[in-house]
């Protein structure tokens, strides 16, 4: 098991003690710096606090600090998922359905690098987007970003 399953192994189950749902736990490089950040959210709309992310924080650091999987130096953020944010995994998409995505491709798509439509569907990585024009149907391996904005749901 690698060290990002391990992690998130551990933690998920802290998390959700709290009643907060965790959107993604990622280890990303900027600059010099590393950085293991942990989104989350609550159900129906209901708000992300600060003191919520610093009893998560609190949590989850005592948790690492125990397991002691990742042996190089980072910093721990935990925050909520925000207004706009990245779908990366099934149930991001599937929970999505119905609701506008922005796309960046990797490459040029249909003479296109930005789509901006309706998810209408996902499949084993495959997605459909119905823009006022067209419906497209690609594979997510082909998008830099799928992201959605909590803005313009349901618009």
């Amino acid at each position: 098991m690698n060290v990002m399953n391990v992690v998130r192994k551990n933690l998920e189950p802290i998390i959700l003690g709290f009643k907060i749902n965790v959107w993604d736990i990622l280890f990303e490089k900027e600059g010099d710096n590393k950085f293991l950040r942990v989104y989350i959210f609550k159900n129906n709309g209901v708000k992300i606090t600060l003191d919520d992310c610093e009893m998560v924080s609190n949590a989850v650091s005592k948790k690492l600090d125990e397991i002691d999987v990742i042996k190089e130096r980072y910093y721990l953020e935990v925050s909520s998922i925000g207004t706009e944010r990245k779908l990366t995994k099934e149930n991001h998409f599937l929970s999505s359905i119905g609701e506008t995505v922005h796309i960046k491709f990797k490459k040029p798509y249909g003479g296109k690098r930005h789509l901006k439509g309706i998810l209408k569907n996902y499949k084993d990585g495959e997605i459909e987007i119905e823009t006022e024009d067209e419906l497209f149907s690609f594979s997510v391996k082909q998008c830099l970003y799928v992201k959605i904005n909590e803005l313009e749901k349901n618009n």
